[in-house]
């Protein structure tokens, strides 16, 4: 029996989806640990709301570069 075009789709778009959400898992896990044991000083979100732009900035670096690591090692 072959896999028709719709059930090859369907599989490859729940692989991406499981992929795409432990990704997610795994960024935000690691986010809160660099926050919690990295920079204990630094509340970075409280410096966010009060217009804190360089750590925004900082902030949004960090999550792209465990965004970058996540999807590598994944590959």
């Amino acid at each position: 029996m072959e896999i028709s075009s719709l059930e090859q789709t369907l599989t490859f778009l729940g692989v991406n989806l499981v992929y795409a959400l432990i990704t997610l898992l795994v960024s935000v896990f690691a986010l809160v640990i660099i926050d919690k044991y990295v920079f204990t000083k630094i509340d970075f979100i409280e410096e966010i709301k009060k217009g804190n732009i360089a750590a925004s900035i900082f902030q949004s670096t960090i999550l792209i570069f465990i965004g970058l690591v996540v999807a590598v090692s994944m590959s």
